[in-house]
């Protein structure tokens, strides 16, 4: 009787490595959700800090993502904003020892066949190419923002680079390839003002990402096709837009279930379609007191109902603002954003709620405050053309009056008017443009499928 040899079938496993921060760490969760989903056979190592699996780790997922843990040698998420660039220093430093120690572990066990890593830890590429193991960078933030760093010399040879953005702010760049036109007050905070230290480790972020195997952007292809077009025929790699990173492959589930203990879910239910402004302040950088007390009393003036979502000051919320609205400290947000009676988004632009917003056919009022919220903005506003800005300036020091924003707010809700008919057709348009991505065959599916075939192809070991 000839005995049966039993072999492991190579499975092709996946470490995913995301920065520890909640901006980076959901896209990347959403990303490998989606991989499981297309993949069942996959096998997806997940890797925080144990701080964030004290968060996270007993969120639902799928069984093929497991979590492994570093140990919290970088300050603790609850006070990361107090020192940012100190966190930003620390992760950069501290994390990478522990990491190669755990990627050999994790690689003995079942040979690692990509890690999908957060760029903006910037020793990801070096550790897997020092193990041989191909790297697919995961940029977090819009394909414009990457080709700003990415064209960074043309910003020196032009003399616009270091410049006084309250001198210059104005001026309009136009030779950024992909970019139509962006003012210099548009492009991201860390080129100017005190973002400036944070400037070499996003350098250092961008040249290493064109050391690794792949680069994966959270973006659409059909959003940014210029910009695509541009880096496809530029980089060596692979260019993959597999976007958007949100949990919409979620909406469809159980969602009466949910309906139950959700009471802001029921008082939408019983607001007239549209009407509903969604304001949210962020979850890690805000407004000054004297700027949120205008934007308070700027909002209650306006009539305009709203769902504000504030973490933190929620009690001290609700006595400010009257009774057209709802205060919340916490909201499924893009459940809330596809509920018909959602109007309008108030948003910092963060790239996640950027894409959340054009995923639910939303308008934007903007108020970038950081980083690539500002470029974010201007891509609102002057190329998709689906939201106003908040401040006509963006120096930090301007302060908006409740009278304009209460004017304001109540020209972005006017479904009547005739730029704001033009705005939310344009912003379905988007919306759909966005389904047809990930539908069966459109680009953000067809780059996952090519994706998954790259990396199913062969063991490296």
């Amino acid at each position: 009787m000839s005995t049966v040899k039993l072999e492991r079938k190579p499975v092709c496993h996946v470490m995913a490595l995301p920065y520890p921060g909640r901006g980076h760490i959901n896209p990347m969760m959403n990303f490998c959700k989606l991989l499981s989903s297309k993949k069942p056979d996959i096998l997806i190592t997940f890797v925080i800090t144990e701080e964030w699996q004290g968060f996270i780790g007993s969120d639902a997922k799928p069984d093929n993502i497991r979590f492994s843990t570093l140990p919290n040698v970088i300050p603790s998420e609850l006070v990361r904003a107090t020192n940012f660039p100190g966190f930003v220093e620390a992760v950069n430093t501290e994390l990478e020892g522990p990491f190669d120690q755990l990627l050999l572990e994790r690689d003995l066990q079942q040979p690692v066949n990509v890690i999908v890593a957060d760029p903006f830890l910037v020793w990801a590429v070096r550790v897997g190419n020092g193990r041989n193991i191909p790297v697919a960078s995961f940029w977090p933030m819009s394909a414009s923002v990457f080709t700003v760093f990415h064209h960074f010399e043309l910003l020196k040879q032009n003399g616009h680079f270091p410049v006084d953005v309250l001198e210059r702010g104005d001026e309009v760049i136009d030779y950024i390839p992909g970019i139509s036109t962006t003012r210099i007050a548009d492009l991201p905070t860390i080129l100017y003002g005190n973002d400036r230290q944070l400037l070499h480790r996003a350098m250092e972020t961008i040249s290493s990402m064109y050391k690794a195997q792949y680069i994966l952007s959270t973006s659409i292809y059909e959003l940014e096709s210029q910009v695509f077009d541009n880096l496809k025929a530029k980089l060596p790699i692979p260019v993959y837009p597999i976007g958007p990173t949100i949990p919409y492959f979620q909406l469809s589930e159980s969602s009466s279930i949910l309906h139950d203990g959700l009471s802001y879910l029921h008082w939408l239910d019983s607001q007239p379609k549209t009407s509903v402004l969604y304001i949210s302040m962020g979850s890690f950088l805000s407004v000054s007191q004297t700027q949120m007390d205008e934007l308070v009393f700027g909002v209650r003036d306006s009539g305009v109902r709203f769902l504000w979502v504030a973490r933190g000051d929620a009690s001290r919320l609700k006595e400010s603002v009257g009774d057209v609205g709802l205060v919340v400290p916490w909201c499924d947000q893009l459940r809330v954003f596809c509920h018909d009676s959602i109007g309008g988004f108030w948003s910092h632009c963060g790239w996640s709620s950027t894409i959340e917003a054009v995923y639910a056919g939303l308008p934007v009022l903007t108020c970038p405050i950081f980083w690539d919220q500002v470029p974010n903005s201007r891509q609102i506003v002057d190329d998709w053309k689906i939201g106003y800005r908040v401040k006509k300036n963006e120096g930090a020091e301007h302060l908006v009056t409740r009278e304009e924003i209460a004017q304001l707010v109540r020209r972005f809700m006017d479904l009547e008017s005739n730029e704001g008919k033009k705005m939310r057709k344009r912003a379905k348009q988007l919306q759909k443009t966005c389904q047809e991505a990930i539908a069966k065959g459109g680009s953000s599916d067809t780059n996952l499928e090519a994706f998954i075939k790259d990396i199913s192809q062969g063991h490296h070991h």
